[in-house]
């Protein structure tokens, strides 16, 4: 057979997979290759009868649906069952929770990006809008972080009461019920806006906001618990917490040994069906200050008062913590931060048993409706509260970078911190497309469980970096505390994000990809719920339409993965704008990364699981994905515009250069070496390609934020930086509109030193003789030193007589007696 017809079967059959033709039409295919090659190849009459034969058997074998699945299917189902993973009773409910949408997408290696750029834009009401530039901007005004975190340990009384009456408390909360029913987005941008002004605030306003007692009520309660608690919580004068993190169970809710036991009991003087529980539990935020407590515990009926099954499982009760028996302990200090956390306890407290959330039928149903409310919630309080200080970080560090000056030169013209700077704005960038992408998902009605883990673990990871960068180049500014402080406090408290609502090490290694696979994947979901059902026709006819289905996509991945490797992606059809290319690499990306997690599910199988390098790899891989999709999302929502390029430039090559490490590192570390190798060639075919952002384009983001324009507005948009005389980061803001003035008139009196014209070397001196040389007029001169005075006022750090910082605190002994003790 001739090498043209060698690469016209091959070009069809690539063609072939890479549509992911269907059994049917694949046959159809290659029965008309074979017609080709017959006509056109010099083949003898027996190789064609014995090409022939084949081809028939074949045909019958994969298409008649009675012969395929007996002689084939059935042994993969028998198989399959054997090496299926077994999961816990939580995981199946975490997997089952929330709901798929872009991350499907991705996981099918053929992205659609215009269904992408078709999802709405996010957006305010003009009730939104107005209650962040009224309520919200006057909390940020009247809150003192110094006061709150150094000597009250709490929020003033006048600031409790402030967000009570302008409804703080109630953004979820519908308007029935006397809450504000804000979207998604709006609850974001409240707790960014606080966020940047107080961590205290904004964790006190999310906790009401987020996975908790309203929530819950909202989504699962019984009409009679909505119409009492919802009113109640709006207004504030019930304040909840929810109790699940105790001492033995923290990530691995499965094993809280808080436990109920249904019983008959005395309530109210009235015997009644309830439940005698007891429970220990830690780290709950709002406990020390909350009328009501939500409880999650293990609930069993060993007398079977409400039906057969003995372990119903873990459920949630709402419980007023006035109830005889409840227990709030001693205040938790979470790293120098003032919001109210602390431990509850109660041991054999007897309730009513329609205190469950949503009554007696959903007994048992506690871990699936946290699940689903955490699917939603995680993507909002931490992200947001994260995206918060890292852009007050952003704003700060590119002014700063412009007022301070070292060796006579503002220290953003130094490299090492123009580096640091253009990482800061990147992921500042990034950081808010991903929560502005996921919110407008979750206001569109989806409930994004894979999506919510990605920007959680990535807007604090991210959070982190942004951090210890701003202090890099605060330096002394940045770590001695006290009212000139800007960053200190939100710095110390990002371990905090880090830790809860799902650790980050968790999050990583164990969910994203854990939960991702199953959900996200095109047919890993079906074949396992096919493999689980009793009929057994039922269960082949289902699980022979999966697993076809899933042989057809991993050979699609293979063909496209290799030539999308090969070309860069330029065959991949992409909305025709500014950014085309980017979207090439990206979906190139996707392709390659559908391959490596199908191929990583069905070679290490159930053991995966256990694999978490190999799982952590591949979440990170979807995860920036995700959020370069994200990116290219927003750029686009805000009109393309192309002052804006550079930073979405950055972004896109610093997530591709990011994939391609991982994927470098998963394929390096290969449980199954001479499969990665494979992989390895399917995957970069030429070679890895994506450099990080070149050095010309970290100085252009630099600039950025160095520089008072549009550009740097989008980027911290959003922020509390009214120059009030209060807040110095809103002081600081405003100075570096003043130093495109005052800069080229300090560069002219630091030339007039170097020529020996100007002797002193006091600044203020110097303006005064650049005065007298007329080299600067009057009014400038008086400009000079006013703004000399006010740089001097931003870059001054506190201290303190040694008394000031003693503080008189009460403290429980062991007797429960109150003692008083002075701390330095």
């Amino acid at each position: 057979m001739s090498l043209f017809l060698w690469i016209l079967s091959l070009a069809a059959l690539m063609v072939l997979a890479c549509k992911r033709a269907s059994i049917a039409v694949t046959t159809v295919g290659v029965g008309a290759l074979l017609v080709l090659i017959a006509a056109l190849s010099n083949l003898s009459f027996v190789s064609l009868t014995v090409m022939g034969l084949i081809f028939v058997v074949g045909a019958l074998l994969f298409n008649l649906d009675k012969l395929r699945r007996s002689l084939i299917t059935q042994p993969i189902l028998r198989f399959y069952r054997r090496v299926q993973p077994k999961m816990s009773q939580t995981e199946k409910e975490a997997i089952a929770a929330g709901t798929v949408d872009w991350d499907s997408e991705l996981f099918s290696g053929k992205p659609d990006w215009n269904k992408l750029l078709a999802y709405p834009p996010a957006s305010l009401t003009e009730e939104e809008r107005a209650f962040l530039d009224g309520p919200v901007e006057q909390l940020c005004h009247m809150l003192d972080d110094w006061e709150i975190t150094h000597n009250l340990f709490d929020l003033p009384a006048n600031i409790w009461q402030f967000l009570k009456e302008n409804g703080f408390f109630s953004l979820i909360i519908p308007k029935e019920y006397g809450g504000k029913a804000f979207s998604a987005y709006a609850h974001s941008r409240v707790l960014i806006k606080v966020a940047g002004v107080s961590v205290t605030a904004s964790t006190t306003i999310s906790v009401p906001n987020s996975l908790g007692p309203a929530e819950l009520i909202l989504h699962y309660g019984t009409e009679e618990q909505k119409k009492y608690y919802l009113p109640r919580l709006a207004c504030g004068d019930e304040i909840p917490c929810f109790a699940l993190t105790g001492p033995i169970a923290g990530s691995d809710a499965g094993a809280m040994p808080d436990k109920g036991i249904i019983c008959m009991g005395m309530f109210e003087g009235k015997e009644v069906l309830g439940i005698r529980l007891t429970w220990d539990k830690r780290y709950i935020t709002l406990a020390p200050v909350a009328t009501v407590l939500g409880l999650a515990f293990k609930l069993f009926d060993p007398e079977h008062l409400i039906g057969a099954q003995e372990e119903l499982g873990i459920t949630c009760a709402l419980i007023p913590v006035s109830t005889p028996g409840v227990k709030i302990g001693r205040r938790h200090f979470p790293l120098n931060i003032a919001f109210q956390n602390g431990p509850t306890r109660g041991k054999n407290v007897f309730i009513p048993i329609d205190w469950i959330i949503g009554g007696v039928e959903m007994a048992g149903h506690g871990w699936r409706m946290l699940m689903e409310c955490l699917a939603t919630g995680r993507a909002i309080s931490l992200p947001s509260t994260a995206i918060g200080g890292a852009k007050i970080a952003a704003a700060t560090s590119g002014a700063y970078a412009q007022i301070r000056r070292q060796f006579k030169t503002q220290i953003g013209q130094f490299e090492g911190i123009q580096e640091v700077l253009a990482e800061i704005a990147g992921l500042n960038y990034i950081m808010d497309a991903a929560e502005v992408l996921t919110t407008s998902m979750i206001d569109a009605g989806q409930k994004p469980s894979v999506l919510s883990a990605i920007i959680k673990y990535h807007c604090t990871e991210m959070g982190r970096i942004v951090g210890n960068h701003s202090m890099d180049i605060h330096g002394g500014k940045g770590i001695c505390l006290g009212p000139k402080n800007y960053l200190g406090r939100a710095y110390q408290g990002i371990p905090i994000s880090i830790t809860v609502e799902g650790a980050n090490l968790l999050t990583r290694n164990m969910i994203i990809f854990g939960q991702g696979a199953i959900r996200c994947h095109p047919f890993a979901l079906s074949e396992m719920e096919a493999a689980s059902q009793t009929d057994p026709m039922t269960a082949l006819a289902m699980f022979d339409k999966a697993i076809w289905g899933h042989i057809g996509f991993t050979l699609s991945n293979f063909v496209r993965s290799l030539v999308h490797g090969i070309t860069g992606g330029r065959l991949l059809s992409t909305p025709s704008i500014i950014c085309r290319r980017y979207f090439q690499l990206f979906g190139r990306m996707s392709a390659s990364f559908a391959l490596l997690a199908d191929m990583s599910m069905l070679s290490i199988g159930a053991d995966l699981k256990r694999r978490e390098m190999v799982s952590a790899r591949l979440g990170d891989i979807l995860s920036y994905l995700y959020l370069g999709s994200a990116v290219l999302k927003r750029f686009d929502e805000q009109g393309r515009i192309y002052a804006d390029l550079p930073v979405v430039e950055w972004c896109c090559q610093y997530l591709l250069n990011r994939i391609q490490q991982q994927m470098d590192a998963l394929l390096r570390n290969y449980p199954k070496p001479i499969l990665g190798l494979v992989l390895r060639f399917f995957v970069f075919p030429l070679g890895r390609n994506f450099a990080a952002p070149r050095d010309d384009l970290q100085k252009e983001l630099a600039t950025i934020l160095q520089t008072p324009a549009a550009t740097r507005d989008r980027l911290i948009e959003g922020l509390y930086l009214t120059d009030d005389g209060i807040h110095p980061a809103g002081r600081l803001n405003a100075l570096l509109v003043k130093v495109k003035i005052a800069e080229p008139l300090f560069k002219l009196i630091h030339q007039a030193k170097k020529d020996g014209r100007i002797h002193s070397a006091d600044s203020r001196e110097q303006i005064q003789e650049a005065l007298a040389l007329a080299l600067i007029h009057e009014d400038e001169a008086d400009m000079l030193a006013k703004f000399e005075h006010e740089v001097a006022e931003i870059i001054a750090v506190d201290d303190f007589e040694p008394e000031e910082l003693a503080r008189v605190i009460s403290l429980v002994d062991t007797e429960g007696n109150m003692v008083k003790a002075l701390m330095e």
